[in-house]
């Protein structure tokens, strides 16, 4: 099953505030995960603040880089307990 993000919400330190269609919440930090071509320019905190939710329920931004929800979603399962 694939877990689509229905919202997220952009905060300090990398952070994102995600929900899921499920209702499951949860904070993520992608601090440590900025690295890589395409994902060294989300160190810019006004570029990383352009993440938005793609047709497919995953969080994107404007170089096309983007994450899986599903990858996510456990990572805020995990936090969440």
């Amino acid at each position: 099953m694939i877990h689509r993000i229905t919202s997220i919400e952009v905060m300090a330190q990398y952070t994102l505030a995600i929900t899921f269609e499920d209702g499951v919440y949860g904070e993520v930090s992608l601090a440590d995960r900025l690295f890589g071509p395409m994902f060294e320019s989300l160190k810019d905190p006004n570029f990383f603040a352009q993440a938005k939710i793609d047709e497919f329920g995953a969080v994107c931004w404007p170089n096309n880089a983007d994450l899986a929800p599903d990858a996510l979603y456990r990572k805020v399962l995990a936090a969440n307990h």
